[in-house]
């Protein structure tokens, strides 16, 4: 058994090298808003060298409830969608990557001393349908006692719609795009907390959370601070995909946090590495939790496929010996027995009326065997044990005889 020792040391330990140089690379439903779009790949493109996991986006961008479905399937593991999604089962969240804001964009000149003068008659892109944006639209409308033939969706947020409603980080250079266009503000910084309709946002939707655009951030299009709500851009996976991944996923972020926050000001300025998850709509990856109680994963969980697959492999090597051992038995049995026949043959050939010459040639024939047999003991191809002590005992007899000193009748009878 000592002899397989170093094989399965050696067969581990490669086994164990190519592990620890495969790079997983996980699968993300590419975002179908431009903004999330291009951020997720700065990730993806930032994870090429250097980094303990990967990304690939998938060819086709879908919106956020179509890409859960892609992970509840298992044709991709990681997803970036709005926190106000409904909760899903066999998703789970890894982490919150940024803030997403509602922005209430109007055409200037438009009657919006409130929610209802402005939405009424208006032509209005909210993002598709099943978005983050056209879900809280939906609600607005509702609360304000609006009609769907009171507005108008409009599908691209081009000339043509009058209102712009979109969930989306700060960016005040995309605001060049719509120079006639003013943001809308809920309420007035005083009126947080005093039952207005930011409070009742927030009241409906706890997993939102009153945000303020400050004065000047869009140019003239804040000619005043701007109350709304954000919403977390979750990084949700599969819950299924392992947790040592996921764990390892969420260092390479918060390492990249530094460039990332160099490309797009103010945006990552909350992704700490004691990040909040508490107000997830989705379950808490496995690895997530790991990771905020500092529970690395230990080398059987990180490496527990090639765990498995080491002690098959003791198991295989074991069984393979016993029965390596139990064949090299059979044969040394096998090999004896030989000797037990040729000498049981010389034996019966001894008789009183047996020729010198014969007598001569017998007695040369037994102790060949039996130089043969010490060879062969040497050798190891013979086992020092009882079958080897008969062997030497009826050998030994069979000279005696042949020398004259023991009674042929016995023998004969024998």
């Amino acid at each position: 058994m000592l002899r397989f020792l170093p094989i399965i040391i050696a067969s581990s330990a490669a086994m164990l090298a190519s592990c620890e140089s495969h790079i997983p690379d996980l699968r993300l439903v590419a975002p179908s808003e431009s903004i999330d779009s291009g951020i997720i790949s700065e990730f993806s493109n930032l994870l090429d060298e250097g980094y303990t996991v990967g990304i690939s986006l998938t060819e086709y961008s879908l919106a956020e409830e179509a890409a859960l479905d892609m992970l509840v399937s298992g044709s991709a593991d990681l997803a970036l969608v709005s926190n106000n999604l409904p909760y899903r089962e066999d998703v789970a969240t890894v982490m919150p990557l940024y803030p997403t804001v509602l922005h209430i964009a109007y055409r200037y000149g438009l009657d919006a001393t409130s929610a209802e003068s402005l939405l009424r008659g208006a032509a209005v892109y909210a993002g598709p349908e099943g978005s983050a944006s056209r879900l809280v639209f939906e609600r607005i409308v509702a609360r304000q006692g609006l009609d769907a033939d009171d507005y108008a969706y409009v599908s691209e947020a081009g000339p043509e719609p009058d209102v712009i409603i979109v969930f989306a980080p700060i960016s005040p250079e995309r605001i060049a795009a719509f120079p006639d266009f003013r943001l809308f503000s809920l309420a007035t910084p005083a009126e947080i907390g005093t039952g207005s309709i930011v409070d009742a946002a927030l009241l409906l939707n706890p997993q939102f959370r009153p945000f303020v655009i400050p004065q000047g951030t869009y140019g003239d299009a804040t000619p005043e601070a701007i109350v709304t709500v954000a919403v977390d851009k979750l990084l949700i996976a599969r819950s299924d995909l392992d947790g040592s991944v996921v764990y390892d996923l969420i260092n390479d972020i918060l390492r990249l946090r530094p460039a990332m926050a160099a490309r797009h000001p103010g945006l990552f300025s909350t992704l700490a590495e004691d990040f909040d998850v508490s107000r997830s709509n989705f379950e808490i990856h496995t690895g997530t939790q790991d990771y905020l109680q500092r529970s690395a994963p230990t080398i059987y969980e990180r490496y527990s496929g090639v765990a498995e697959v080491t002690v098959t492999l003791f198991i295989g090597l074991f069984s393979a010996s016993v029965a390596g051992v139990r064949i090299f038995k059979m044969r040394r049995k096998n090999r004896i027995d030989t000797f037990y026949s040729k000498t049981l043959q010389l034996r019966k050939s001894v008789s009183r009326s047996m020729p010198a010459e014969d007598r001569k040639l017998a007695l040369q024939a037994v102790r060949n065997l039996q130089n043969e047999a010490f060879d062969l003991l040497v050798d190891e191809k013979l086992a020092a044990d009882e079958s080897f002590r008969i062997f030497i005992t009826l050998s030994n007899d069979v000279i005696r005889q042949l020398d004259g000193n023991t009674d042929y009748q016995r023998s004969s009878d024998a």
